[in-house]
């Protein structure tokens, strides 16, 4: 006998949740954008010396790793350093909302994650679908991300605070930030290379880099496997179409899994959007209550203005650094290596 089909029960309201994600990522985008012309600005006053545009400390999202070093610190000896504190409050804010509203900074603020995802659906757009890795090749590869996580992970767990504080007040350390621009400004053959094959793969393959390579978003995926948040399927309204399936940009088998739990869920709400069945797919909370779209966007704007306005309100968020070193750092960024 053959499956009986089930009857669809149409959706009555219009589904507004990738315009609500959609601005949120365009906002936050955007915020990136005047941020970096900002530092941008501020480092070429300092090298010319003629001064000019303030350094902006929310550049300082940029940097994860001192993100984690300064949190280390502040958990081994209660002090906020004075060098990237703003790294640290960020990457606190961002882990937050991956432990409450799963990959949420992935898949709604992430600027990486809002351009690879334009390239691959300009992709699929263009040549009508996107190429999926098979198993064999797909499995391996997403572990490299993990592989780069564990090598920060234990390099940062092997420092105690007096070596987390000699490596973060160093003249490196000061201007982590600046050598991070500095790669960008004078890519070497070598480099442009690699970012050229990641854009191409990109657009070929969807979010190539967030799912292979990205140690930030590993990161992400193992704290939102405590999130209390799932997207959870209902059989019994579920028509089997598999549009959820064929929509999630992390290739996840929505349309055979009653609730999604994996690591590379990123919380987009794409395969709700694109669900044509009332009730059959839902990002729901605990006891099956379901998340609307703008409480997502209303609880990530919370967490993450809430903390970096705590972090202005107590004094933290800008760094103690004078501007004078920044002066006598900056243009001898060329002979400073790699610690």
């Amino acid at each position: 006998m053959g499956t009986q089909k089930k009857m669809l029960i149409r959706r009555t309201s219009p589904d507004v949740s990738q315009i609500v994600r959609r601005t949120v990522q365009g906002l936050f985008f955007l915020l990136n954008l005047w941020i970096g012309t900002q530092f941008f600005f501020f480092v070429r006053g300092m090298e010319s010396g003629n001064g000019g545009w303030g350094r902006p400390a929310g550049v300082e999202g940029w940097l994860p790793i001192a993100g984690m070093m300064n949190t280390k610190y502040f958990l081994l000896t209660g002090e906020v350093p004075g060098v990237h504190p703003a790294a640290m409050f960020l990457f606190v804010a961002f882990v937050g909302m991956s432990l409450l509203l799963r990959k949420a900074f992935c898949g709604w603020l992430c600027p990486v994650g809002a351009v690879s995802e334009q390239l691959w659906k300009l992709g699929r757009d263009t040549f009508r679908g996107n190429f999926a890795l098979p198993k064999w090749i797909d499995i391996p590869l997403r572990g490299v991300k993990y592989l780069l996580l564990g090598f920060f992970a234990y390099a940062v767990a092997g420092m105690d605070a007096s070596d987390l504080r000699a490596f973060l007040y160093s003249p490196y350390g000061v201007i982590a930030d600046v050598k991070m621009l500095d790669f960008f400004r004078n890519l070497s053959v070598t480099a442009a290379i690699v970012l050229i094959v990641l854009v191409v793969a990109s657009v070929f393959v969807r979010n190539f880099w967030c799912r292979y390579l990205c140690p930030y978003g590993a990161l992400m995926g193992l704290v939102s496997l405590l999130s209390p948040l799932r997207i959870r399927r209902n059989e019994e309204r579920c028509i089997d179409c598999a549009k959820c399936a064929k929509a999630c940009p992390a290739n996840l088998p929505v349309d055979t899994l009653v609730q999604i739990r994996s690591a590379e869920c990123i919380g987009c709400l794409e395969c709700v959007a694109v669900c044509p069945a009332e009730g059959a797919l839902a990002m729901n909370a605990p006891r099956r209550r379901e998340v609307a779209p703008w409480v997502m966007a209303a609880a990530i704007a919370v967490l993450f203005f809430g903390i970096v306005g705590f972090a202005k309100i107590s004094g933290h968020w800008e760094g103690t650094v004078p501007e004078m070193v920044y002066r006598r750092l900056i243009p001898s960024l060329a002979e400073m290596g790699h610690p």
